[in-house]
């Protein structure tokens, strides 16, 4: 941390936002682009499902309560001036005494997890727009956000980095990021699928098809049946392995 870092000059948050903004042109020039920046309307920082989801999944671990609520500031004052939602990461610059680039990172939801979600849901949900609205029954909604179970990820599943001074693994920027997602959530709640790596549509009209979910293995006569796994994750049971299941004998003629 620099020697200076707690003796700058305090700027305004218009100030700072200023002074990133011009900063930002700059970079994007370079990449050809235009920034996304995070806006929020009012003081409710998220408002449909899958926004509020994702902001509730993060604030019920204690790793992270105590690092969120200036990040809530920040990305409630517009400090998140650029986000982008990549398979399996967010990137976004916030304006801080500087412009800081942030890096999250989140693990791809494992795919035996993903199975399972989309085993429970079975035929509940009738449309991706229905999905993406969160119009969905109460249990289905309970079977996407179960802490374990569920969709969200948990924090061993994030990495998080900052280009800013501050030691701390979240800092407030980061923290202002991943608020941030929840808010582009609200507008795209599709990315929340590309940000954990998985398709939508295998949850639609239970899409939990041996085909689908890739639970069938073909015999040599190509007659299907469903993998050993598959029915361990399904049924909660314990398959032998295929070489000792005792097959029956025939009695021998006389």
């Amino acid at each position: 941390m620099p020697a200076d870092y707690f003796f700058r000059e305090y700027l305004p948050v218009g100030a700072r936002r200023a002074r990133g903004a011009l900063e930002l042109r700059r970079l994007l020039r370079a990449e050809k682009r235009r920034a996304a920046p995070i806006v929020v309307d009012g003081r409710k920082i998220v408002r449909t499902f899958w926004g509020r989801a994702w902001c509730e999944n993060l604030e019920r671990y204690s790793d992270f309560a105590s690092r969120l609520p200036r990040g809530r500031s920040y990305a409630r004052n517009g400090s998140v001036l650029d986000l982008q939602i990549v398979p399996g990461a967010a990137r976004a610059y916030v304006a801080g005494y500087e412009l800081y680039t942030v890096d999250v990172s989140i693990a791809p939801l494992p795919a035996r997890r993903w199975r399972g979600v989309v085993c429970a849901c079975g035929s509940e949900i009738g449309s991706v727009i229905g999905l993406l609205r969160g119009e969905l029954p109460d249990d289905v909604l309970a079977v996407l956000t179960d802490g374990r179970r569920g969709l969200f990820p948990e924090p061993r599943e994030i990495r998080m980095r900052c280009s800013c001074p501050d030691a701390a693994v979240m800092c407030k920027h980061v923290a202002a990021t991943l608020y941030g997602v929840g808010v582009r959530l609200d507008q795209r709640p599709e990315l929340f699928f590309t940000l954990r790596q998985v398709n939508q549509e295998d949850l639609v009209q239970g899409a939990a098809t041996r085909d689908v979910l890739g639970v069938t293995t073909r015999r040599k006569n190509g007659a299907k049946r469903i993998a050993s796994d598959e029915l361990e994750s399904i049924f909660r049971i314990e398959m032998l392995p295929e070489a000792e299941v005792v097959k029956p004998t025939r009695p021998r003629g006389r």
